[in-house]
């Protein structure tokens, strides 16, 4: 008996910053039936601005000052998307991401944050590298770490544009870091250029005095009241005529809202910062709401600082729920002051607050207190209960009145799948004419009388359905390829979850058009298929080719001789990644490097194959490499597999090694004793969208993979041989 409540309604969350954070938690607690919730963000992993001064001086991992957003949303029941948001249409509800369809929504809040002013100075977006996105930063930083910073000859000239806190303590955690160098690398020359009069403006004299003391105990060269007014390579030009030289620029000054905000059309003040009320709406648009730096609210503007963002929290996931549920919001009134705890390099800080200020080493041990315990929120996740009566969008009541249909009934809706089938017609050569398509595609027969076919579906791996969409096509031509065929035309098998007709358009659009564009890369056609609601997602593909050779050739499964070198196209680790996924112990950054490893096609490595002479070939699924090697063996063959030679996507070891294995791990694994190491495991780990496994000839095997790499294949090996089997001896061997 189906229970779960049909989707009605769509909530979209922009930004992963420290208000949606806990928006995220806080509604995961207290679940609101019928309704979606989805963050989309630039990256898996967000940073938490109070420690990022720590992360840079290296008193803090990178996993102790990043929240790990794929996971928060995994124990949420929140959809993921990592992409960076460019534009809004509030006529249209449409969010636009870079190189797909735009996101639909119902309701909309944002969270992304502010960047640096980079216009204001001439030179200055061309050669400095701005402190805000934070996540951008850290990227940056680590770029020049160790080349770019710890190999100096000479001492090493960096610069820092800004004075305020955010500068203070940047500086002051480059230079720790820095400082802790070989005594055979020359000390750093830091300078600190604050236009205003003094650092810090806006704290009482005496925590101003503490922070510029550490300033000079660092070797720090602070210049005040003298704005930079042009940035060349390598040289910055002051107010008063003189310059400066760097060797790199780090641009912390002012806050700007990113440009879409005020292209939308929405009311923004000085900065481009969206102007809300103290619901924390759109002052112009109820159904958006905005917390944090990209907010102002105009009845009590704040300065931008991560405390305000924290304190809106609350108040947002109430009004998000209210709204939803027609209920009277609640307004916000942000504190006039608050405690500011500012690092200084080494583990001491400085307090402030009104007039008083404190610094010592006992500050950095309460603030690193505060910071942990902030961060804990997101790494102790509670278990979510299951609540039997809990609150349900109003449409969400009427539309449990009656289970969902199975059989023909349970098709997608016809106005749904029309009105997404036209959308996307706008932007891809679908097979079906506008006017409508027989029950069945007329193909034209190949002109080299071979046809070949396959289909594979799959249940939702990832919770982006446009990347799903991508992930579902390249699995099912994948078959192809491993035969040496190229794809001509698909056929589309698709179940939505139960869900309002307007949600099920969504959907089907961004699964679609996921699928489409790697359709359009190989010149396949969509033209056809079938459609059903369910209780989870699923999507396939049955496809048909014909050969890629000219003259029909095609590889074959079993084709391998004796002293053939095996090489995989791609690195093993999809099963136990995603399945420490669902179990919450999977790092976003590892799940990322998953996702673009699924996402590469294997046509190149197809077309590589057949021209390297290759005598077998099949791709890497369900069965594992240890599954599908022995499908290729013939009798009397075996074959050794050389355990240190397998790519490994990053973390899989370890994910096997904690004991987190695919459902289909002990089935593919059977009675098989090769040994208990984490590499002997992952031949047993089932991949979805894998690589191809190729037997070549010993000659050629150098000349393919060196092919196959100079293709993108960056982790293609040479994995083991072929070798007569013994009596009694087992198929496959691990060395």
């Amino acid at each position: 008996m189906l229970t779960a409540t049909p989707l009605q309604r769509d909530l979209l969350l922009v930004g992963g910053g420290h208000a949606h954070a806990l928006v995220l938690r806080m509604l995961a607690m207290q679940p609101l039936a019928g309704l979606r919730i989805t963050l989309v963000s630039p990256s898996s992993h967000t940073p938490y601005s109070g420690m990022l001064p720590g992360l840079i001086a290296g008193h803090y991992s990178f996993e102790d000052a990043h929240i790990d957003l794929a996971r928060l949303c995994q124990w949420a029941g929140v959809r993921f998307i990592e992409a960076e948001a460019v534009a809004l249409n509030t006529v249209t509800r449409q969010l636009s991401l870079p190189g797909r369809p735009p996101l639909v929504y119902d309701l909309l809040s944002l969270d992304i944050g502010s960047e640096p002013d980079l216009d204001s100075v001439p030179g200055a977006r061309e050669h400095a590298i701005p402190v805000k996105p934070v996540a951008e930063f850290w990227a940056r930083w680590q770029a020049l770490e160790p080349t770019g910073l710890q190999a100096a000859d000479a001492p090493l000239r960096i610069a820092v544009v800004g004075g305020g806190a955010g500068s203070v303590e940047l500086a002051l955690a480059m230079a720790y870091q820095l400082n802790l160098r070989s005594p055979s690398v020359p000390a750093p020359v830091i300078s600190l250029f604050c236009g205003a009069a003094h650092i810090l403006p806006g704290y009482n004299r005496r925590a101003r005095a503490i922070a510029l003391q550490a300033l000079v105990d660092a070797g720090i060269h602070v210049h005040c009241g003298n704005r930079v007014s042009r940035v060349a390579a390598g040289r910055l030009a002051l107010n008063n005529g003189s310059e400066a030289q760097f060797d790199h620029l780090f641009w912390c000054t002012g806050a700007v809202a990113a440009p879409w905000i005020g292209a939308s059309g929405l009311t923004t003040v000085d900065g481009g910062f969206l102007a809300v009320r103290d619901t924390l709406q759109s002052v112009d648009d109820p159904a958006i709401f905005a917390a944090g730096d990209i907010a102002t609210q105009v009845q009590h503007p704040r300065p931008k600082a991560g405390v305000y963002a924290v304190r809106q929290a609350p108040v947002l996931a109430a009004n998000l729920r209210n709204i939803l549920l027609q209920r009277p919001l609640q307004a916000h009134t942000p504190q006039r002051g608050f405690l500011s705890l500012l690092s200084l390099g080494d583990q001491r800080a400085v307090a402030e607050r009104g007039p008083l200020a404190a610094s010592g080493a006992w500050v950095w041990r309460w603030k690193d207190r505060i910071d942990r315990g902030f961060m804990s929120r997101f790494t102790e996740l509670p278990e979510i209960m299951a609540q039997a009566a809990g609150d349900a969008l109003p449409e969400a009541q009427a539309a449990t009145l009656q289970a969902p249909c199975g059989g023909c009934g349970a098709k997608v809706g016809g106005d749904s799948l029309a009105a997404a089938l036209a959308e996307l017609r706008e932007s891809y050569p679908l097979h079906s004419p506008a006017e409508g398509a027989d029950d069945a595609a007329v193909l034209a027969a190949p002109a080299s009388g071979i046809q070949l076919q396959s289909i594979d579906i799959l249940r939702s791996l990832v919770s982006d359905p446009w990347v799903m969409g991508r992930i579902a096509a390249n699995h099912a031509l994948s078959d192809l390829y491993a035969s040496g065929a190229r794809p001509t035309t698909a056929l589309a098998a698709v179940t939505l979850p139960f869900s309002a007709a307007q949600i099920q358009q969504r959907d089907l659009v961004q699964l679609l058009a996921g699928a489409l564009d790697e359709f359009a890369r190989v010149d396949c056609r969509l033209v056809g298929g079938h459609s059903l609601q369910g209780p989870e997602l699923a999507l396939g593909f049955a496809v048909t080719g014909e050969p890629l050779d000219h003259a029909g050739r095609l590889l074959h499964k079993r084709g391998l001789r004796a002293g053939d070198q095996l090489i995989l196209t791609k690195a093993l680790g999809t099963g136990t990644l995603f399945a420490a996924h669902m179990q919450l112990g999977a790092d976003g950054r590892n799940l990322h490097t998953a996702i673009l490893m699924m996402l590469q096609s294997n046509f190149a490595a197809a077309r590589l194959a057949l021209a390297h002479g290759a005598t077998a070939a099949t791709d890497v699924t369900g069965f594992g490499l240890w599954g599908h090697l022995r499908e290729m063996l013939l009798p009397g063959q075996g074959a050794e597999l050389a355990l240190e030679s397998l790519p490994v996507l990053p973390g899989a070891l370890a994910q096997l090694a904690a004991g987190r294995h695919s459902s289909m791990h002990a089935a593919n694994a059977g009675v098989a004793d090769i040994g208990a190491t984490p590499r002997h495991h992952i031949v047993f780990d089932p991949q979805t969208s894998g690589g191809l496994l190729l037997g070549v000839a010993a000659a050629a095997a150098p000349g393919l993979l060196a092919a196959l790499q100079e293709a993108g294949y960056a982790a293609a090996a040479v994995i083991g041989h072929v070798a007569a089997l013994s009596p009694g001896q087992e198929p496959i061997r691990c060395v």
